[in-house]
């Protein structure tokens, strides 16, 4: 099985020198993850453990096969190609790991500005779209994620936003809600 962690275009050293920490590499191992894939954007961590090749990419030796890189043009094969996501909350990460009805944890980047991540990733949680955790927690939540308990995230609905536009604008046909014709 494959894990597929993403910090998106921030920085978030936190997350990915956790990741790479004994406590999570041994817990991923334990529940049958045998590969695991970190795309940690601008951030710093500990690479002593990692030999680096010249594509800019670190391997780690070890039980669980390791990748590190920093970028990619699109993360779509990644997800794709996971059995579980661990991400920083941003929006657009979210959405698309949950269109693709993908087991996600997310966690918050708290230095950034006015913590919005989390007021997302709590929502989505609390509607058990996904699992939500912190950095110091993150052994913890992979070892209690129990992914048929997750909610299915509810396809898009272009209409639904057409509809809001078209209130928005004053154009919104209230007709459609009882049915009547004009």
């Amino acid at each position: 099985m494959h894990v597929f962690v993403t910090v998106g275009s921030t920085r978030f050293d936190a997350l990915v020198q956790q990741v790479l920490s004994e406590p999570v590499l041994d817990v991923l191992y334990r529940r049958g993850y045998r590969t695991l894939d970190v795309q940690c954007g601008n951030s710093d961590f500990d690479a002593s453990l990692l030999r680096r090749d010249a594509d800019d990419h670190w391997q780690r030796a070890g039980d669980l096969e390791t990748s590190i890189w920093r970028f990619k043009p699109s993360l779509k094969e990644d997800y794709e190609r996971a059995d579980l996501i661990i991400s920083h909350a941003g929006s657009g990460t979210i959405i698309d790991v949950l269109r693709l009805k993908k087991p996600l944890i997310v966690i918050p980047n708290p230095t950034l500005l006015d913590n919005h991540q989390a007021e997302l990733s709590d929502a989505l949680a609390g509607l058990g779209h996904l699992r939500s955790s912190t950095v110091a927690d993150l052994p913890q939540a992979i070892e209690g994620l129990d992914t048929s308990t997750l909610v299915p995230f509810p396809q898009f609905d272009g209409s639904r936003f057409r509809e809001l536009l078209d209130e928005e604008m004053g154009y919104y046909d209230h007709s459609r809600e009882t049915g009547a014709r004009h």
